[in-house]
């Protein structure tokens, strides 16, 4: 019983989610396509305030060493590029036109009543599958 009170948060935070993403018109396929043809800049004025409150975030983390709700210190390792993240990128993006889906918004656009995107979703499961099977062999 303690398990299902401890994750009920996460069932909370994720239901709130959802109505952000329905709400923000961000599981609309509609929306996406005129992102995609370049006709309005809903979408991007969307993942632009993402990226920004997410720059404003890592940097205060790092400039006031914030820590976890639990006292863990945060750690930020550098990436580094390799040509497999344009193929990657590529890949995500055709899928996204296409679909009219990513994977964050998924669920919430299931749970509007859109059954058919568990085509997509499954696909994504599928092609996770595939690229764990095939993630060796890819470019670096």
């Amino acid at each position: 019983m303690k398990t299902i009170m401890n994750n009920f948060k996460y069932l909370v935070v994720g239901v709130l989610f959802g109505v952000v993403f329905v709400k923000s018109e961000v599981i609309s396929w509609f929306r996406i396509q005129e992102m995609f043809r370049l006709q309005s800049f809903h979408m991007y004025g969307i993942i632009g305030s993402a990226v920004i409150v997410g720059m404003i975030s890592v940097w205060l983390i790092k400039k006031f060493n914030i820590k976890t709700i639990y006292g863990e210190k945060i750690e930020l390792h550098p990436k580094t590029f390799n040509k497999g993240q344009i193929y990657g990128s590529l890949i995500f993006g055709f899928g996204w036109a296409i679909t009219g889906a990513c994977p964050g918004p998924l669920f919430a656009q299931i749970g509007t009543g859109a059954t058919v995107i568990v085509v997509t979703l499954l696909s994504a499961i599928a092609g996770t599958w595939v690229y764990g099977l095939l993630r060796e062999r890819l470019p670096h």
